[in-house]
């Protein structure tokens, strides 16, 4: 199940995006996407970490989009994808304390709007090009566990049997898209 595009930015969708933040605060997350939140709406909200010590090495994009964390942009999207490769440990709100590490581009090109209308487009490195690509596969339904190589997916498969189990016993159910 992909997400549907947000249209118009209403009051509903504000608040809702100001919930979402809210729950990123409390659950000391850097990235939330509507569905995560029980909406499937191309809605995400980043509360990325200043890199102040790599300052000299930060893409165009962290330089913009640090400083205006946290952020909720609307139909966010990835132009391009760099062919650098990185590998890094990965966590998810949606996959309690269950960390591994997943290959992705290390620079990707973001667009997207602001609710504000303001529009973003900017090349993206470090941590926030990695919390975009994070995200952004929650609007179409991807996990990062769905990214594992075999050998780490065999690593934190037996975690992430437990927490499918804990699930079902408490009705917690994931929807599969594939």
């Amino acid at each position: 199940m992909n997400a549907e595009p947000v249209t118009v930015v209403t009051p509903e969708i504000r608040e809702f995006a100001a919930s979402m933040l809210e729950s990123l605060r409390v659950f000391d997350g850097i990235g939330l996407a509507a569905p995560q939140a029980g909406r499937p709406l191309r809605l995400v909200v980043f509360d990325v970490p200043s890199q102040e010590d790599d300052a000299d090495l930060l893409s165009q994009g962290e330089i913009e989009l640090l400083p205006k964390m946290p952020l909720a942009v609307i139909n966010p999207e990835i132009v391009s994808s760099g062919s650098e490769l990185c590998e890094r440990e990965e966590g998810c709100l949606s996959v309690p304390d269950i960390f591994a590490n997943v290959v992705r581009p290390s620079r990707v090109v973001f667009r997207a709007m602001t609710l504000d209308g303001e529009p973003i487009e900017c090349e993206c490195g470090g941590l926030l090009a990695r919390c975009i690509q994070h995200e952004l596969d929650h609007l179409d339904g991807v996990l990062f566990v769905d990214r594992l190589s075999p050998a780490e997916h065999r690593r934190v498969d037996r975690a992430l049997n437990r927490l499918l189990a804990f699930g079902k016993t408490h009705e917690f159910n994931r929807v599969v898209t594939k």
